[in-house]
């Protein structure tokens, strides 16, 4: 009986080693088929906008532009890898003298295109990583959801006010990603007290997420599109100005504190609690502690207290730029510095860090550079002169764009690809549309898969994608709409 029972579990085993393995078969045929056509439509696009005037060079990166956005709709290969990709194929193409010879009048520097990787964006993303995981592993984080969570009472509505600010306030320092998945950890005890059919536990699954994604407006370094935009402004030849980390955070800030709260405001509507007040008992640390978990305690508090000192300067470095004129690049060096010097992140820990993240940053600042300097971005200018449109309605146009592509590809991708594209509408308010793209590439929450906290939340097992649909069409519409105004209006 039990050597029947080992066979029968042998060969289940072998069955499901199969199923994935045929399934893995049928994924790569699906990718390089996707791969293929992906080429052809590029090469089909080239070649019906080429102008006859176009350099190799202008072919060349024009085919990247379609192949490239290609690639990240479909996620034929990872978004990361078509940004490595994109910098090697450019170096491929632009380093052939005979496609780009030196002795050219428009000869261009391919070398640009690899100093992406030591751009000051990079390091700041960079230097944010580095802050996030000293949050979480000196649980700095966990102390930020009972701070928020223990000043609101336990009445629900204020329950999901306090979770929902204390999400958006950390997703302003912290990856978006991180920061659900430490919240709808912490509320785990607290689903589980809510009565069965109590609507209020999809409000909490719903609301973190969104709040996560809307809170990372805040600041640059909150979401790699406000790192793309800021990037694309302030290296612009068109607008002689610059965007600091306070700058941003005057634009960023209003914005998601009203999405944040109006996002509050309907889901308390769509999903109201049927407790009066909720047991939040759960929260509070245990009084009685043996000795080697008063050790711990120890330990933590003292990398909790340098983690939040390295956290207090060096925001305020970012934040008084202008006073002291450190560039923000070189803050980041703070965090990176300590933390791995006092052994609060180790190097597994860098490991873990999301390097996919700024391959896919570096990848499309080359191809940024590459429609600048080209000479695509200027043809097409003059191909827009006679496009009879509104800037105020252009503006929208884009937000709008952003919201409908993050929805189905990475915001950062629709960033990547937009920011440059926008860069073609002239001279009129070249820091305007950057910033809009940026911002209302946040507001994609259609869809479980529009953003990894809603896939985080759509895990639980305990919501629809119906659920997401109200608040998730309420933020895609009035978010591009009201950073459009709030934008032009400060802008003047």
């Amino acid at each position: 009986m039990n050597q029947n029972t080992l066979i029968m579990a042998d060969s289940r085993r072998a069955s499901s080693r199969y199923t994935q393995k045929m399934q893995r078969t049928v994924d790569n045929q699906k990718n390089i088929i996707t791969f293929l056509l992906s080429i052809i439509i590029a090469f089909g696009s080239m070649y019906l906008l080429k102008d006859s005037s176009f350099t190799t060079p202008q072919s060349y990166v024009l085919f990247l532009l379609f192949f490239s956005v290609l690639l990240w709709v479909t996620e034929a290969i990872p978004p990361f890898a078509v940004g490595l990709f994109i910098i090697g194929f450019l170096l491929f193409t632009l380093g052939n003298p005979t496609v780009n010879s030196p002795e050219s009048a428009d000869y261009i520097d391919y070398t640009i295109f690899i100093n992406t990787w030591s751009d000051s964006v990079i390091w700041l993303l960079l230097g944010g990583f580095f802050l996030a995981e000293g949050m979480k592993k000196s649980k700095l984080d966990v102390e930020l959801f009972r701070i928020a969570v223990g000043g609101f009472g336990t009445k629900p509505k204020y329950v999901l006010l306090g979770l929902m600010g204390a999400t958006a306030i950390g997703s302003m320092v912290m990856s978006n990603t991180a920061t659900t998945a430490m919240m709808i950890a912490s509320v785990s005890p607290l689903l589980l007290k809510l009565n069965e059919g109590d609507k209020f536990h999809k409000a909490l699954l719903v609301g973190i997420p969104a709040a996560a994604s809307i809170g990372g407006m805040g600041t640059i370094i909150g979401s790699p599109p406000n790192a793309i935009a800021v990037d694309a402004i302030n290296n612009s030849d068109l607008f002689d100005f610059n965007i600091g980390f306070l700058e941003w955070m005057i634009v960023g800030i209003p914005i998601a504190l009203s999405l944040t709260l109006l996002t509050w405001f309907l889901l308390t509507k769509l999903f109201p609690a049927e407790q009066q007040n909720l047991d939040l008992s759960f929260i509070k640390p245990k009084e009685e502690l043996s000795e080697e978990e008063l050790w711990e305690k120890e330990d933590l508090k003292s990398k909790k207290n340098i983690v939040l000192g390295i956290l207090t300067i060096t925001i305020l470095l970012w934040l008084t730029g202008k006073v002291h004129g450190i560039p923000p690049a070189l803050v980041s060096g703070i965090p990176i510095l300590v933390f791995t010097m006092l052994s609060i992140i180790t190097s597994d820990d860098v490991r873990s860090l999301p390097w996919d993240t700024l391959m896919l940053v570096a990848g499309g600042l080359s191809l940024g550079l590459a429609i600048q300097k080209t000479g695509l971005a200027a043809y097409f200018v003059t191909q827009l002169a006679d496009f009879q449109m509104s800037f105020w309605a252009i503006s929208l146009l884009f937000g709008i764009l952003t919201v409908v592509f993050s929805n189905i590809m990475s915001n950062t991708a629709t960033a990547t690809i937009l920011i440059p594209i926008a860069g073609l509408l002239g001279t009129q308010s070249p820091i305007v549309v950057p910033l809009i793209i940026g911002l209302s590439a946040s507001c994609a929450l259609l869809f479980p898969i529009s953003t990894p906290p809603n896939a985080i939340a759509y895990s639980t097992g305990k919501l629809q994608q119906k659920d997401f649909r109200s608040n998730g069409l309420l933020i895609g519409i009035l978010g591009p709409l009201l950073i459009t105004i709030w934008i032009l209006l400060i802008h003047g």
